[in-house]
């Protein structure tokens, strides 16, 4: 009957502990290195990785640069078998310190630890890091053999999909996994990887607005619609063996023109169901006119499974079509003293803009029945602007000559903020009584 797994590693790691605090590092790495497998293969992960992590520091004492660079690896990818990203790409990262002594492989290894430190750092949305962390592994890197890595070639294929939403370069990864030449735990965040990629592209959005036109004081009111859908395809796609539960919107990030503001968002983070739709809604304010108005791109902050983390950059921009508002006039008039006749008596004009939009170039002519002789003041104003919710008056004298039920005519001309000419004529009914 053989020996129980268990207490073979306890063992060695009582040895490993031994040897450690008697200084003696050349024993201790390697106890430490064995009680890590060890409890690697009993799937206890945790401890696994503090004996990894405790025998490359033994063999950092005794330095053994190749083993403590791999006792790294398997530490880096003990931590990636308990979804910890972050401590992986802090073990991988260390593991590099050690490659510039190596006698043979560098590049290799450059490449290796560098291209899984990416691969962990795109799972906390944070690829761009990774990609400025390669380059500067590029610098002790032969270029030839940097161009010509398989692994340099899934980084490449993995940022293009995502920047294009393009899934055959997804694909082109899918086919070359055996080349890459990862370990088991490292093919697990290949296809975490490779799930979040898909989902970053699969994911369908859509901006849309409530009107075909607006004036420059109108509301509008914007969706963006959220289909998650696509997800279900990805879980049942056998190679991840991934089943995605859950997406959680935590922020979007709306471009506008300057002319537009946002004076409601929705309440976030919203939590969606795989295969769940949902609409966000927005009202904006529009203002002054500018040249090309937009909506758009968005950004989605969002986590997925509780666990990983990406941004979703949608180009989708809409431009609403803005107009100013129509101006309207209101025009009154009142007399300041009953007419009577041949009497002067003072008669006060009053325009009003109550609409929201300017009367531009504003032209007035009034013309009266030859019953009422003008004293004094004129019939013709002009006025360059009056602005929304403005008004003038003026006043003029006038003398009926005979009794009777006369009308008033005022023609009015004035400009839009579009330059569109408006012309009215108004009446007013005028009595003289004796």
């Amino acid at each position: 009957m053989g020996k129980d797994p268990q207490i073979i590693a306890e063992k060695e790691l009582n040895k490993a502990e031994l040897y450690y605090n008697a200084e003696q590092y050349k024993k201790a790495g390697k106890y430490f290195n064995a009680s890590g497998d060890e409890f690697f293969k009993l799937k206890e992960y945790k401890i696994a990785r503090e004996c990894f992590l405790y025998a490359a520091k033994s063999f950092d004492f005794e330095n053994k640069n190749f083993l403590a660079m791999e006792a790294l690896r398997n530490a880096g990818n003990s931590s990636l078998f308990i979804d910890e990203f972050s401590n992986s790409n802090k073990y991988f990262k260390q593991a590099l310190n050690f490659v510039s002594y190596l006698r043979r492989d560098r590049d290799l290894y450059y490449i290796l630890y560098s291209s899984l430190s990416f691969l962990c750092l795109f799972l906390e949305g944070k690829q761009d890091q990774g990609l400025t962390y390669l380059k500067e592994i590029k610098k002790n890197v032969d270029n030839t053999y940097f161009k010509g890595s398989p692994l340099i070639g899934l980084v490449k294929n993995l940022i293009i999909s995502v920047r294009d939403k393009n899934e055959k370069y997804i694909d082109k990864i899918e086919e070359n996994i055996q080349i890459y030449q990862f370990r088991d735990a490292e093919i697990k965040l290949l296809k975490a990887v490779l799930v979040l990629a898909r989902t970053q592209i699969t994911l369908k959005t859509d901006l849309s607005i409530d009107k075909d036109q607006y004036t420059t004081k109108d509301i509008i009111n914007l969706s963006l619609m959220i289909n998650t859908q696509p997800l279900l395809e990805i879980s049942q796609n056998t190679l991840y063996n991934y089943k995605i539960g859950e997406i959680k919107i935590n922020g979007i990030e709306l471009a506008l023109s300057d002319n537009i503001t946002a004076k409601k968002k929705p309440n976030l983070p919203v939590t969606l169901k795989s295969g769940e739709d949902h609409k966000f809604e927005f009202l904006l304010k529009t203002h002054f006119q500018v040249d090309n108005p937009f909506i758009g791109p968005i950004l989605l902050s969002c986590e997925l499974d509780k666990k990983f983390i990406f941004f979703r950059e949608d180009q989708q921009i809409i431009k609403p079509n803005l107009i100013s508002p129509p101006p309207s006039l209101e025009i009154s008039m009142k007399n300041l003293r009953p007419p009577l006749i041949g009497k002067s008596f003072q008669m006060e004009i009053l325009i009003e803009n109550k609409s929201e939009g300017d009367a531009l170039d504003l032209n007035i002519e009034i013309e009266f029945p030859k019953q009422l002789k003008l004293m004094r003041g004129t019939i013709k104003k002009q006025i360059y602007t009056l602005g929304s919710n403005d008004k003038m008056t003026w006043e003029i004298a006038l003398k009926p000559i005979e009794a009777g039920d006369y009308n008033i005519k005022m023609d009015i001309k004035y400009k839009d903020p579009d330059q569109n000419q408006i012309e009215e004529t108004k009446n007013f009914p005028f009595p003289i009584k004796l």
